[in-house]
């Protein structure tokens, strides 16, 4: 009898070690299929399973801050879409969790080429001479020849391609993708960090500075950012005598013409509202009173406490545009130059400074970093203002400046500014017999969206991080 014991106890313990084996095996798998639910073994811990809608909940940065960042506050289903993943740098449809929106990348759809356009577009640009007539005889001039002269010290893996090539598009939108989204496990407890494409915008009555029209190829954008699960806002360009008057005009005309669409951003606000969110280039050349005009309730032109309401960054150079901006009306303000020391907001070194100026006056502060900056293709007496990419430290260290004064948003100066060198768009080695062109070598042509990627989860882990430390509120 006792033999008998021993021998059921013996099995019994084989029994449970096996099961136990193969559920912590499974627990390790990872869910490919939407059908698999939860990963395994996270059904065998219901504690957790009902804390982990407060652990994917997204907070801002500061209680002073005037807005909460748009999130989808449902468990939405990623898109459909058919393509290959076998690398960081492109996308794999999955479950994900619910997404926010906190990182914005300027995005330029300006490029032509011969195929598609009939002519090369921006690729040729002009090579500019220095205002000093002295010094711009040193330096040669006339126009880029492409395809293998090309207006940028780096060349695309995409070759001299043209913005209106459907193919070109939706491979700018998985390598955006890409870009944001962490692998599953790292963010399964949080939001996902998602770009949002921030749109280089002339009104359909005016061209960019080569005389071409960019308003036409929105739609197309839209709808491939909408397949990625991506948001398209508005950088608006400083066109021909933009004013208070033209810009109400504009403005509703973006609303009205894109605002019901899927992939049209809005940054949603304490009372519940969410709004559209614009970036405003160069704003500093329009006096504060014709912005306030504009983007104050007692405004002529007033835009506030309508269908047509929104939230309008200003572009901060100077220390003094500070309070031009407050004047002005603006709801935030925005650095763009991927120049470290370049601009006062530009400086790592003043984003604390200006982090506490937005607390105090209820803005929003988002700093703008970048991969480098290099323009002597096109402006080739500017050596001065090159900043070496050093292997992506470059990016890292802005980056980690950005995170370290916790800001409402994060924009990144460039995914496609190939004329100043800002892109993280993939490029190539290529070696002519004029040029040599810079690339990422020892790393990959992924390298800066790999590199993005991997700041996205450290930028959505922080916030949450501090929002816990410093007891702010849900969003």
């Amino acid at each position: 009898m006792a033999k008998f014991r021993r021998r059921t106890c013996i099995t019994l313990s084989l029994f449970i070690l096996f099961i136990f084996s193969l559920m912590m095996g499974l627990k390790m798998l990872r869910p490919h299929k939407a059908a698999f639910g939860d990963p395994f073994g996270l059904d065998l811990l219901p504690e957790i399973r009902q804390q982990a809608p407060h652990l994917v909940k997204t907070f801002d940065s500061q209680k002073s801050d005037k807005i909460d960042s748009e999130t989808n506050v449902k468990n939405l289903k990623s898109v459909e879409i058919t393509v290959k993943t076998s690398k960081a740098s492109e996308p794999y449809p999955e479950e994900l969790p619910p997404r926010n929106y906190y990182l914005h990348v300027f995005y330029y759809s300006w490029y032509g080429n011969p195929q598609f356009d009939g002519k090369y577009i921006h690729w040729n640009h002009p090579i500019l001479s220095h205002w000093d007539l002295r010094i711009a005889k040193k330096y040669p001039q006339g126009k880029h020849n492409p395809p293998d002269d090309i207006g940028s010290s780096f060349y695309p893996e995409l070759g001299s391609y043209s913005s209106r090539d459907p193919s070109v598009i939706e491979t700018h939108m998985k390598q955006m993708y890409s870009a944001s989204i962490g692998n599953y496990f790292t963010c399964v407890f949080r939001y996902v960090c998602v770009c949002v494409l921030a749109l280089s915008w002339y009104p359909p009555d005016s061209n960019d500075e080569n005389g071409e029209p960019t308003d036409n190829l929105v739609p197309t954008i839209l709808d491939k950012a909408h397949k990625y699960n991506l948001k398209v806002t508005f950088h608006i360009e400083p066109y021909k005598n933009r004013d208070d008057k033209n810009m109400y005009q504009n403005v509703r005309y973006i609303i009205d013409k894109y605002g019901n669409h899927p992939a049209f951003y809005r940054y949603k606000t304490k009372n519940g509202s969410a709004l559209p969110l614009f970036y405003v280039y160069d704003s500093y050349i329009t006096t504060a009173e014709k912005w306030a005009n504009l983007l104050t309730s007692s405004g002529s032109q007033s835009i506030r406490n309508s269908p047509y309401d929104a939230l309008f960054i200003a572009l901060l150079v100077e220390k003094k545009h500070r309070y031009e901006i407050l004047r002005g009306g603006f709801d935030g303000i925005y650095t763009y130059f991927a120049t470290n020391g370049f601009t006062y907001g530009s400086s790592y070194e003043n984003w604390a400074k200006l982090k506490l100026f937005c607390d105090q006056f209820d803005l929003m502060f988002i700093p703008s970093v970048g991969p480098g900056y290099i323009d002597t293709s096109i402006r080739p007496w500017n050596t001065q203002n090159t900043r070496n990419r050093v292997n992506g430290k470059y990016y890292e260290d802005a980056l980690s400046a950005a995170l370290q004064a916790h800001p409402s948003i994060i924009s990144i100066t460039s995914f496609n500014e190939w004329h100043e060198g800002t892109q993280i768009e993939k490029a190539v080695p290529k070696r002519t017999s004029n040029t040599v062109y810079l690339d990422y070598r020892p790393h990959k042509p992924s390298l800066y969206l790999d590199l993005t990627r991997k700041w996205s989860e450290k930028y959505s882990k922080e916030r949450a991080t501090y929002a816990f430390n410093h007891q702010l509120p849900v969003s």
